[in-house]
């Protein structure tokens, strides 16, 4: 299983090139910032047209990395849907879609800023998790430890084989890691930007996604 192999408060975790966090002795699949229905959402309000293929995609590698794992419980980190009204206007297929990989499985909803978690689907719907060593919630807390966040949607770059490249990214420090985005039209903040740099320590390194070998240490 291609991925990036660290601990965070004794919790052995792996950081998949998908953007997905995978917990094997748990049998947990955590991802963050899906924003399904993100296109639906810009047409609805004026903006530029996009492609409509975004939510299809993301249940696509959803759909991947849970054949993959084999996990147990999946836990998306808010954020999930673009906004409250993108709910109401899934097309049926891709709400069936989201049943289907729900079930036989534990699966919580985190709430994100976006929506306060969908709560049309079946799941448990909290604001955070904690599941010992480690706590699960949508936005990172300053002087939290063994946390597990998304939001910020970070991306870093690196040279590659005399190539620049920018992707989405993993941080990873001794108290945290806050996830990439992992819907398909999810922009980024870079790694090094003002909040990021504030929350991360010294020693933090960014994981580049698709290539999970692609390491880089974390601007302070």
């Amino acid at each position: 299983m291609n991925g990036y192999d660290f601990t965070l408060s004794g919790a052995p975790l792996k950081a998949l090139g998908s953007g997905a966090l995978w917990w094997p002795e748990e049998s947990l699949l955590v991802v963050s910032d899906l924003h399904l229905g993100k296109s639906d959402r810009i047409a609805r309000r004026g903006g530029a047209s996009l492609p409509a293929y975004d939510t299809r995609d993301t249940l696509n590698r959803l759909a991947a990395d849970l054949a993959l794992t084999h996990a147990r419980t999946v836990i998306c980190l808010g954020d999930s849907f673009d906004d409250l009204e993108t709910i109401d206007t899934l097309p049926e297929e891709e709400r069936q879609w989201i049943t289907r990989l729900q079930a036989g499985r534990r699966w919580v909803w985190i709430e994100g800023t976006h929506n306060a978690g969908p709560v049309e689907f079946g799941g448990a719907h909290l604001a955070e998790l904690p599941l010992s060593p480690l706590t699960f919630r949508h936005t990172a807390l300053n002087g939290a430890s063994g946390e597990v966040s998304g939001h910020y949607h970070p991306k870093a770059t690196a040279s590659v084989d005399g190539r620049t490249i920018t992707r989405a990214a993993f941080l990873i420090d001794s108290n945290r890691v806050i996830l990439p985005a992992y819907g398909t039209y999810s922009d980024g903040m870079r790694d090094d930007s003002h909040p990021l740099s504030l929350l991360m320590r010294s020693e933090a390194i960014a994981v580049l996604t698709g290539n999970t070998e692609t390491i880089i240490p974390m601007p302070k």
